[in-house]
Order: structure tokens, then sequence, then C-alpha cells
């Protein structure tokens, strides 16, 4: 099973309070474990302005404002851009399937403080990591729903709505959703 470019929907019975109502982006994928970005929960300590101040970098009458998110507890002082596939950094972008990509470099946020870089962005501090066979035992477990992400539903400015919008795409009503999991 390969869920690279497919999102994670937390169910409400999760039990770990940092990805209550989560929908997550999986970057990679494989037999070494999986990697994701956290798409629908924004900073609350920092804001794209901020950050460029903190980082020395400034910003042109054209530059763009970008949206801050917790990209999940590990490595959280770490920050990525998760973008469209429509720009690539040299040497510092990794693609991800279904017209993602996430680059790593301060030359994504100098360029996005200028007015350029990639149509869409999103910048995530931190991210959600698995060991080996790890997602697939939580899959298994039934705290995650996979699906592939609609439409607009990575970049949407309404991260409070992104996680009933991802169980909708998949024609799940989220009231009805129950934290109790069974097996037939």
């Amino acid at each position: 099973m390969n869920l690279a470019g497919s999102i994670l929907i937390s169910m409400p019975g999760m039990g770990d309070p940092r990805f209550d109502r989560s929908v997550i982006l999986i970057c990679a994928h494989s037999a070494e474990g999986a990697m994701g970005i956290i798409v629908n929960k924004p900073s609350a300590e920092l804001d794209f302005a901020g950050l460029l101040d903190h980082l020395d970098i400034s910003r042109g009458a054209e530059g763009r404002d970008i949206r801050v998110h917790m990209g999940g507890p590990v490595e959280r002082g770490r920050g990525f851009v998760l973008h469209s596939a429509d720009y690539r950094a040299s040497g510092g972008t990794m693609e991800v399937e279904g017209g993602y990509a996430m680059t790593a470099t301060l030359d994504i946020l100098q360029e996005l403080a200028q007015g350029g870089g990639p149509r869409d962005a999103l910048l995530a501090l931190g991210y959600a990591g698995w060991g080996p066979g790890q997602l697939e035992d939580e899959i298994a477990r039934n705290d995650w729903l996979t699906a592939e992400p609609g439409p607009g539903l990575i970049f949407s400015p309404d991260d409070a709505g992104k996680w009933s919008a991802a169980l909708r795409g998949m024609g799940i009503d989220p009231i009805l959703l129950s934290a109790t999991a069974g097996r037939a």
C-alpha cells in the first residue's frame, strides 16, 4: 500500500489530541515509514510576516502572505512549504503524488516574500511521521480514514472546514461518524 498523495482524516475516537480533527497530506510512504503534513491546523503563535522577520528575509511590495500551519509534532522548529507542483527549487523540492510538491529551503521563502514562487502554498512547522508499519497499524485500528483529496481541499483557506469537507468528499456526514469502531 502506497498512500503518498492521499489524505488521512482522523476519526473522532483517535485518542491523540495532537491529531484531533486533523487532515494530513501523506507526502512520502514506503516500507521504511511515512511522512505527512497536517493541512488544517493554523499556527496560533506565528504568521508568515513574523517568520520572515525572524529569518531576516525582507518582504517586497508584491510579497505574498501564506498561511503558517502546525504541520505535525516531529521537528516543530523545521519549516516545510507544501505547494503546487508548478515550482521547483534546484535540489530542494520533493515531488508529492497528486500534483503537489514540498520544499524545505530558504529560497522558496525569499521568492514568496518577493511575490514569486508557486501558485498555491502553505508553510508547515514540523511534520507527522510514522515508523515501519506504524501507519498501517493505526489505519487497521480505525484511527484514520484514507481518501484522495478533493479539488482545492489542501490549499483551501477554510482550515476549520477541511475535516468536514474531506469526510463529505467521501460521502460521509460528519455528524453521523461514531467514535466507536467495530468489526464485522
